[in-house]
């Protein structure tokens, strides 16, 4: 499997079939691809992570951020057939690089999705998450 990771824009559609296919979908609103679109359009930075043989989306990480004191993770979706490899956590690791060191990276987590913050060392309270800041 090799994946290939990079920032870029994606389509509503694109966005509705990962969430669709991650479970991320039933806190989504992907019965809207117009809310979906200004939700992807409002993103400061996407980064996906697709098949490279195919180019299929497997993985996206969306988030709002000033580049300067915070970046809020507001969507991370991994296609279920390709979650536990370690996809989630690159997008995450390329998302604190993108965003910067002076940055934190905060995120709101579903209840089922807590172990895997504090599996990878993402400290914060029962579903509140960040990354501190550098300095």
């Amino acid at each position: 499997m090799n994946i290939e990771y990079r920032r870029e824009d994606i389509s509503a559609t694109e966005f509705t079939e990962i969430l669709l296919s991650s479970g991320l979908a039933e806190r989504r609103p992907v019965d809207d691809l117009e809310r979906l679109q200004r939700m992807l359009e409002g993103a400061s930075l996407i980064i996906t992570a697709r098949e490279a043989s195919e180019g299929r989306l497997v993985g996206v990480a969306r988030s709002l951020t000033d580049w300067a004191y915070a970046c809020y993770l507001s969507d991370l979706a991994v296609h279920k057939d390709y979650q536990s490899r370690g996809i989630g956590t690159k997008l995450i690791a390329l998302t604190r690089e993108a965003a910067g060191e002076e940055s934190m990276c905060l995120l709101v987590a579903s209840p089922d999705a807590a172990a895997f913050y504090r599996r990878i060392g993402m400290p914060g309270t029962d579903r509140a998450f960040l990354f501190p800041r550098a300095r």
